[in-house]
């Protein structure tokens, strides 16, 4: 199995990285770009071939390293 992980601030962290992106495309001339946000994506190879084990470990993985819970949201989802 396979687990996809998309990482992202809460709404309402800054994001200063993102601030950045968005003040650097206005500057390359794209005038119609709003707020950024940057998160992160990690895809991980899982030798589980129980979808709801997979995801319970992917859910473990993130509670203790992958997802800072305080100011991170994160989105899992599972493929074969």
């Amino acid at each position: 199995m396979k687990a996809k992980i998309l990482v992202a601030l809460k709404s309402g962290v800054l994001d200063p990285q993102g601030k950045a992106i968005q003040h650097a495309l206005l500057g390359l001339g794209f005038p119609g770009v709003g707020e950024v946000r940057v998160g992160k994506a990690i895809d991980i190879a899982l030798s589980e071939t129980d979808p709801a084990k997979a995801r319970a470990q992917a859910e473990e993985m993130c509670r203790k390293l992958l997802a800072n819970t305080v100011i991170e949201s994160y989105r899992i989802e599972i493929e074969p």
